[in-house]
């Protein structure tokens, strides 16, 4: 469930970026999940015309994904198209300049090619081309270099294809095969939202997403490579239904920017920088190494390089040829970088282990500002997991037994904290009463509600400098140096934002 100020931060992006009807729409769908066409027209009181023309927006830019899935209790009639907006994708739309940064400093001819995407949500290749030949001056760059930069995108998973246009997805049958499976005490798997299960499903096999154009078109059109099998598949990004569709010709395959990989990019920098600030003198160049060595993207939760390509990157640097691999590996191991039985010769390091460690120093940090170390020291405790009673917390603690009754209290009654009162026994009296207290498990979506009001608010406050800019009422450079400040404070916030919902 996505929290209300989350819901209004993505609706004032989608305001901003497509107008006040486009974010009605896509409003509606995040309030009230995945809907049919006439519940949503229903809903927001608009032509049933504009509701459909918004969706196609929503869909162009990946922010809704539409599914066909068979009525409830109606398994004769034929099956209902659903569209579920993708929370995620809206706000990704906070970060398309730190996407630009990441493609510009890997391959930076190919900037111009993700910017388009970005841009423009979903675009054909032969639109792409046309694009990038209108923005540069005649005859300095050719369809062949831009088909060669693009292909460098597709190979380093910037750039994939666009997903099923409407996949099928039975919710109900889901949840029988998800029960199903709890049965069998072996497995033991997440628990995923309707959003990440429709998103499953649509997403093509990696071979597929990740298919290079072939080099020579009219190879492509007699005889297509097996492993391109969208070239026997109608690529139907805006054919939802008989209503909602639009002629696209069947040898046309669409793409867009996989924000996995860019998501993925951000977070071992985000890693990697965390921890610079804690590294000894002399290991930040193994560091910056290990992380730039790092090619494979298979897992999202670690980041594993070869020690060749450490070697590799390490001789780049200035001080790096002269270290032995003994140092290195020590370095390495200090790092908390592990390797395996299978792979000797590899480095893993843990990016959901910092992660989480991050998580918690960011949430201890804002209960240190609010509350004072006293109570920094008693949340720690408690945000390990288990329950804690009044006297252990003291005894743990060595804090005054007055000091550590009060702060409970305030961070009880904040929400940070939950209580309980136990009966147990005790020598001579026979039983006592006694309360045992824990972190709360809700704490956490508290703290992430929060982050959304704020970067909410830094919008808010960006935009009204851009409206005084129009107006010309105030000192335009005073004006403006306070808009780039408030769009830097927002891209930092946003690093935030990220290591709690997206990393």
């Amino acid at each position: 469930m996505v929290p209300q100020h989350g819901i209004l931060l993505a609706v004032n992006l989608i305001s901003d970026h497509f107008g006040p009807l486009v974010a009605k729409v896509c409003e509606c769908l995040l309030r009230h999940g995945a809907l049919p066409l006439p519940e949503i027209v229903r809903r927001v009181r608009l032509p049933r015309g504009q509701v459909k023309n918004t969706l196609l927006i929503l869909i162009q830019h990946n922010c809704v994904q539409a599914f066909s899935s068979p009525k409830a209790g109606r398994k004769d009639e034929p099956p209902v198209t659903l569209y579920l907006a993708i929370f995620d994708n809206v706000l990704h739309r906070l970060r398309f300049s730190k996407f630009l940064a990441v493609v510009r400093a890997d391959i930076p001819e190919s900037e111009d090619l993700i910017e388009g995407l970005l841009q423009n949500g979903r675009l054909t290749f032969d639109q792409l081309v046309e694009r990038t030949i209108s923005k540069v001056q005649e005859g300095t760059t050719g369809r062949e270099e831009i088909h060669l930069n693009f292909n460098k995108l597709v190979y380093a998973r910037y750039v994939e294809r666009c997903p099923k246009p409407e996949p099928f997805f039975n919710p109900l049958g889901d949840e029988e095969q998800t029960s199903a499976r709890k049965k069998v005490p072996k497995t033991v798997e997440e628990a995923l939202s309707l959003e990440k299960k429709v998103i499953n499903t649509a997403t093509l096999s990696d071979p597929e997403r990740f298919s290079e154009i072939p080099y020579s078109m009219e190879d492509c059109t007699e005889d297509p490579p097996k492993s391109v099998s969208g070239a026997k598949r109608k690529h139907r990004a805006f054919e939802i239904d008989e209503e909602l569709n639009s002629t696209i010709p069947e040898n046309e395959v669409l793409w867009r920017a996989n924000f996995e990989k860019f998501i993925f990019c951000l977070k071992k920098k985000f890693c990697a920088d965390r921890k610079k600030s804690k590294l000894k003198v002399g290991t930040h160049i193994i560091w910056e190494s290990f992380f730039e060595a790092n090619l494979t993207d298979n897992d999202t939760n670690s980041a594993t390089s070869s020690i060749n390509g450490i070697l590799e990157k390490l001789g780049q640097k200035e001080g790096g040829a002269a270290m032995t691999l003994d140092q290195i590996t020590q370095v390495l191991e200090e790092l908390q970088c592990t390797t395996s039985t299978d792979d000797p010769e590899a480095f893993t390091f843990d990016l959901r282990q910092m992660v989480e460690a991050c998580k918690n120093e960011e949430i201890e940090s804002l209960v240190k500002k609010t509350y004072g170390q006293e109570a920094f020291t008693i949340f720690r405790l408690l945000a390990q997991g288990r329950p804690v009673e009044t006297d252990q917390i003291i005894d743990t603690t060595i804090l005054d037994k007055q000091i550590v009754h009060s702060t409970l209290y305030r961070l009880w009654k904040d929400d940070y904290i939950d209580t309980a009162e136990k009966v147990g026994s005790t020598p001579g009296t026979g039983y006592a009463q006694f309360f045992v207290w824990r972190a709360k498990n809700t704490f956490r979506e508290k703290y992430i509600d929060n982050l959304y009001h704020t970067a909410l608010n830094l919008r808010l406050m960006v935009n009204r400098m851009a409206e005084l800019l129009l107006e010309g009422s105030m000192d335009e450079t005073k004006v403006k140096n306070r808009k780039n400040a408030l769009i830097l404070m927002l891209a930092r916030h946003d690093d935030s934002l990220m290591l709690f919902h997206g990393f």
